[in-house]
């Protein structure tokens, strides 16, 4: 029998896996659970994989049970104390007031907060209806300095907080069914997308510094004022049944991005946003090639998850100095994002991508299911001659690198520009990318564009494997009778 797996639990909700073939976000069937405990029984079914239960008893032995799988037995983690939020000006009092291993229990109703500092040990509990609204105004919006962790865009930099923030704490959930709303269509902050004002970039939604054991599983998470979810430097976070949701023209509100991070779970997560779904991140080098700040993203596993609309399904870059490493995506269902999976840098950066492995995914109208790009023109100084030039370079500390990336049992319908585009630097060539068992339909009549961001690159539509400066093992059906990316990408 296949087993029940336990993603995450908190005192209050739990996330089960019912895994079985065909499963992505969805299940091929659905799925009858019982679950019982301490004069507890309920009964439901289930059509995601992943599948939350809510409402449950703090400090309790628990047994889910469902037909064709093992039983799994769980304890829930033990409450301190419980304090009910009772006025939104009051809450960051009252969360201080709960103490280490209590819950700030936010009850059914719209309550308007000002970003909140979440100490370490505390829980939050977004029950049924609960809205944690931000105020429209940035001015209630405290700063975070370079020294606080403050960043943006892979530098240190001042930045608003989240409504959000936890920094340098441990032991954190956030869980429940309710929803958290930055405010970004309420204010100002989709105005200025790649300013500051008043010395400070905008805030993100949820942003986690240099935490560790953090779990998030449940809430909605929408109108983010930049990035959505942000774990900076953080270690063994958990994203389980989260629902990420921006609106298609708010600017760079991508879902969630772990940057200089390790051990990164995210299952069950439904995406729709301005941006990347999600985008892996460590840091980049200054102008001047400084690298003090950089740390490496490694051991991210993205599982179950649905990405809809958004520029990207899954990304890494370019901000990835700092290097990104053993990252799995799989069983996942990506759909009308412009790009798949994504890789994108430039000279400048430094820094290694590799061990990077996607399977059992599907894909339902995407420009491009595989985009490597390492002539990305980002920054000011991204069309210039530097970053664009097709004549090799000398290979120091600020050429990046990108190697062994594997794709396999994929399934793609109604792509539009190109299955795989891959485009290396002649002096550091993309190597190690392999594809094997890939089920690819085209679009038809589908408008040809680049299907990469880098100068000189052609418009296409309906090509198969596309690879310059890449060392690519494919499928001999996908190449398209052995055309190249020069051939499809003048220079």
């Amino acid at each position: 029998m296949r087993p029940i797996e336990l993603v995450a639990v908190t005192p209050r909700a739990v996330a089960l896996r019912f895994d079985m073939p065909g499963a992505r976000y969805f299940l091929p069937q659905a799925v009858t659970w019982r679950l019982t405990g301490a004069a507890l029984r309920r009964e439901g079914r289930t059509d995601r994989a992943v599948t939350l239960l809510y409402d449950l008893p703090p400090g309790t032995p628990l047994r889910v049970e469902a037909a064709g799988f093992a039983p799994l037995e769980f304890v829930t983690p033990p409450c301190a104390g419980a304090e009910v939020l009772r006025e939104g000006p009051r809450a960051q009092a009252q969360l201080d007031a709960v103490p280490e291993g209590g819950t700030l229990i936010v009850p059914a109703g719209r309550w308007e907060v000002e970003p909140l500092l979440i100490p370490s040990g505390r829980h939050i509990w977004l029950a049924e209806g609960a809205a944690l609204i931000a105020p429209a105004e940035r001015a209630r919006f405290p700063q975070l300095g370079v020294a606080e962790g403050g960043s943006w865009e892979g530098l240190p930099e001042a930045c608003y907080r989240g409504i959000l923030t936890a920094m340098d704490a441990r032991g954190i959930t956030i869980s429940g069914p309710g929803l958290v709303d930055g405010g970004g269509a309420r204010g100002d902050w989709w105005l200025w997308p790649k300013e500051t004002r008043d010395g400070a970039r905008r805030a993100r939604l949820l942003h986690l510094i240099r935490c560790r054991d953090v779990t998030v599983l449940g809430p909605t998470f929408a109108n983010s004022p930049s990035w959505t979810l942000h774990p900076y430097g953080c270690q063994d976070i958990t994203f389980a049944g989260v629902t990420v949701q921006n609106p298609p023209d708010s600017p760079n509100t991508d879902g969630l991005n772990p940057e200089s991070c390790e051990r990164v779970v995210i299952e069950g997560v439904r995406f729709s946003t301005g941006d990347d779904c999600i985008a892996i991140k460590a840091g980049k080098r200054t102008d001047a090639g400084g690298a003090a700040h950089l740390a490496p993203t490694r051991g991210v596993r993205i599982r179950h998850c649905l990405m809809q609309d958004g520029h990207g399904g899954v990304v890494i870059g370019s901000e990835m100095s700092g290097g990104v490493s053993d990252v799995r995506v799989s069983q996942c269902e990506m759909r009308g994002t412009d790009r798949g999976l994504r890789i994108k840098t430039r000279r400048g950066r430094g820094g290694v991508v590799s061990g990077i492995h996607l399977s059992d995914v599907s894909f339902d109208g995407v420009d491009t299911v595989l985009a490597i790009n390492m002539h990305y023109f980002c920054d000011h100084d991204g069309h210039s001659e530097a970053v664009q030039s097709r004549a090799p370079q000398p290979v120091t500390e600020l050429t990046p690198r990108i190697e062994a990336i594997t794709l396999e049992r994929i399934e793609a319908r109604g792509v539009r520009l190109a299955f795989a585009a891959c485009l290396g630097l002649p002096e550091q060539p993309v190597r190690g990318v392999r594809i094997t068992q890939a089920e690819v339909e085209f679009a038809q009549a589908a408008s040809a564009a680049p299907p990469l961001m880098a100068d000189g690159v052609a418009a296409v539509a309906g090509a198969g494997v596309l690879a310059e400066h890449c060392e690519m093992e494919a499928p001999g059906d996908l190449a398209r009778g052995g055309l190249t990316v020069k051939e499809f990408m003048p220079c």
